[in-house]
């Protein structure tokens, strides 16, 4: 393989490096190449593309704005900043050429302290790239695969954390959203990252499962309480599967192999994202001892498995419960600049029995949902409570492959599931008014799991601009404790949390 062709298989890779132009190939080339290389037009024909519009529309500055007018009163334990972060792409010469997941990553904050909401900030990542765009200097040497990380903003060990899978580093932010520098926990990390971390707070360990598109395995590393990197496990898998999240239990990791896989051809093409769906590839649940060893293989039907919300062990079974998809899933997208799906997310169950050796899938909801979460003090032991969003917007822009838009009563909510009583209930907000992920934050104090506060950006169509939302936990179909208007909109996007003050 070529260096030209190594860059370019980089760039498009879906969630990838989106390295500076190098090796002669200028914007112009790779504009061109990427055209040339997108299959179709979007739903309904000629050239429409959702995630460049609406509520996806990339705001084009950085805000900031002290004193926050506030609606309700903001709960005066919340002592913190909630941060989300989402694609923001900074200038688009051509909608053709732009992927809705390879946009400049920003970070939108808001600072709350003593009942007030001090301020609100939205910064751009600066990669090299985006340093470059900007006309600033970039300190330092470039690393490799340099991007704007775009798709999670995690607190760990007193830093900020922006995160992207395959290949950049994280870059670490500090305290008013500024980007210091990439950062290789403590120059151990070597190789790539993933977007899904997950925490054990019991353990103080930080897990991760990374792949690339030239590896012939994934690994899955663990970050120790120093902040290093301090175990590795290669895990061979064929074809090079993306693999977004995974799953961690008190004894497991859970992996999946799904049968979307790297094309070189569609890279050495100009792709966009070469991530294809591979009907030739076999869908695995892959479960390996957290310490390391051999992973045991379960083959199930085919899904898109999208985020997790959380696993746990339960006798001679794994349980994982997540967000999927229908089958098949089209990473790259059908034309209109973002992924396309045969139908709309569900929460699913699935029970991995060690013993008998098979996975058994469960509906727990078949409500459209996604980015769910739970009480991040549980993640890898077993909960009662779980949250989610819901998006019309989102699910719309997601065509079938068809070409039939979703159903037009899709609506705007926040969910909460009671796993025990296998309830839910559903805070509904207007037309217009789409919702981002949920991010849970105890009361100070807290003793019962959803004793506590769930925050979320909800865009404001009266105002053109987006609100921090407040919900208490235990009153979910309440009114909001709080909202918090901020001075612009924050697009739809992906992760976020809480970075509490210490």
């Amino acid at each position: 393989m070529t260096s030209h062709t190594r860059r370019r298989i980089l760039r498009g890779a879906a969630l990838a490096a989106a390295g500076s132009v190098v090796g002669g190939y200028g914007l112009g080339h790779y504009a061109s190449a990427a055209r040339a290389a997108t299959p179709g037009t979007a739903a309904g024909g000629g050239d429409s593309f959702p995630f460049l519009e609406g509520a996806f529309a990339p705001v084009t500055e950085e805000l900031t704005e002290f004193g926050l007018r506030v609606t309700g009163r903001i709960p005066r334990d919340l002592d913190g900043r909630y941060l989300r972060t989402g694609p923001n792409a900074l200038g688009v010469e051509d909608p053709r050429a732009h992927h809705w997941m390879l946009g400049d990553g920003m970070v939108h904050g808001v600072r709350l302290r003593d009942g007030r909401a001090e301020w609100y900030r939205n910064r751009w990542v600066r990669s090299s790239q985006v340093a470059r765009k900007l006309g600033e200097p970039y300190p330092g040497e470039v690393p490799p695969d340099d991007f704007a990380c775009n798709t999670h903003v995690i607190p760990y060990k007193g830093r900020i954390l922006a995160l992207q899978e395959s290949g950049p580093l994280p870059y670490e932010l500090d305290g008013e959203l500024n980007t210091v520098r990439p950062y290789d926990f403590r120059s151990t990390l070597e190789g790539a990252f993933t977007a899904h971390t997950k925490y054990d707070a019991v353990a103080d360990e930080l897990h991760a499962v990374a792949y690339y598109p030239t590896w012939d395995h994934v690994r899955h590393l663990m970050i120790d309480r120093t902040g290093r990197v301090a175990r590795t496990t290669r895990i061979p898998v064929a074809d090079a599967p993306m693999m977004h999240d995974f799953a961690l239990t008190e004894k497991y990791v859970v992996i999946v192999d799904l049968p979307i896989t790297f094309d070189v051809a569609a890279a050495e093409g100009g792709a966009l994202v070469p991530y294809v769906w591979n009907p030739g590839h076999p869908m695995r649940v892959g479960v390996m001892p957290r310490t390391g060893g051999a992973t045991r293989w379960f083959e199930t039907d085919p899904v898109y498995y999208s985020h997790t919300l959380n696993a746990y062990d339960q006798g001679d079974t794994v349980v994982t419960e997540l967000t999927t998809m229908p089958a098949p899933f089209y990473a790259a997208g059908r034309g209109n600049g973002g992924p396309s799906a045969t139908g709309t997310p569900v929460l699913d169950r699935w029970t991995i029995d060690l013993r008998a050796g098979r996975v058994r899938s469960t509906r727990i909801d078949d409500l459209p949902q996604e980015f769910p979460r739970v009480n991040e003090s549980l993640v890898s032991r077993r909960h009662r409570f779980a949250y989610a969003a819901s998006a019309a917007e989102m699910w719309r822009a997601y065509e079938t492959v068809d070409g039939v838009p979703p159903d037009d009563k899709f609506t705007n909510c926040l969910v909460k599931h009671d796993m025990l009583r296998g309830s839910r209930q559903v805070h509904r907000f207007p037309d217009g008014a789409a919702a981002g992920e949920p991010v849970f934050v105890p009361r100070r104090g807290a003793r019962d799991e959803d004793d506590g506060y769930l925050l979320s950006y909800v865009h404001d169509p009266d105002r053109g601009a987006s609100d921090l939302v407040i919900l208490a936990a235990q009153d979910f179909n309440g009114r909001p404790l709080a909202r918090v208007h901020l001075p612009g909109r924050v697009p739809l996007g992906f992760h976020g949390s809480w970075v509490p003050d210490a």
